[in-house]
């Protein structure tokens, strides 16, 4: 009996040994594939956030880390574009951390005179039907950040039409969009603020990775 015991131990080490190298090896095989799937579906955002007959640079490895506690709690991210080494525009990855279901990733893409460029929400868990109308594939109302500009420091209109701003709020859910529109608008600040001290900055994305 014991050693119908031993043996059986020693079968399923053996086969946890094995599905743990199948699984290391599968890992291996797609990690580069869905690296490559990840840095596809960036730059086609990109590319719909920043104009790109505005900038001739390679916008994607002309990225630089950021460190803020006004955009989120951990690092972002900043692609900066350029025409003939002049500033044009800055898309900022953030976070709205009081989403309905949890925090909201989002880039926001701005022009050098601080107007919005675009916005689009990279990963969420907002509740079907309801919260994921922040995606643009779902809803057009992402695009009522485009153009947009904070006019001064007490301007009240970047709130939801409930707490007396100008961006609509989604039927049987405003704390979706409003978490967003705070998300952008923080986004905003912060680019205002930090502008130029960004586009003097070296590209250092690709040693962090």
């Amino acid at each position: 009996m014991r050693k119908a015991i031993e043996k059986n131990a020693q079968l399923l080490a053996l086969f946890a040994v094995a599905c743990t190298a199948v699984i290391g090896a599968v890992h291996l095989i797609t990690k580069d594939r869905i690296k490559s799937q990840e840095e596809n579906k960036l730059i086609t955002t990109l590319s719909q956030i920043i104009d790109e007959k505005t900038y001739n640079n390679d916008i994607y490895h002309e990225c630089i880390i950021i460190n803020d506690q006004l955009l989120s709690s951990g690092t972002e991210k900043v692609y900066l574009a350029k025409n003939n080494d002049q500033p044009v525009a800055a898309a900022i990855t953030t976070t709205a951390p009081d989403g309905y279901n949890g925090r909201i990733n989002l880039i926001v893409a701005l022009k050098v005179d601080g107007s919005v460029s675009g916005v689009r929400t990279i990963k969420h868990q907002e509740t079907p039907g309801l919260g994921d109308k922040i995606e643009i594939k779902k809803n057009k109302w992402i695009e009522t950040f485009n153009g947009k500009k904070i006019l001064h420091v007490k301007d009240t209109r970047w709130a939801v039409r409930k707490d007396g701003g100008i961006f609509d709020q989604f039927t049987g859910a405003t704390i979706t969009p409003r978490a967003v529109v705070k998300a952008v608008h923080k986004t905003v600040l912060y680019f205002n603020s930090h502008q130029d001290e960004l586009f003097q900055k070296r590209p250092n994305c690709q040693e962090q990775s």
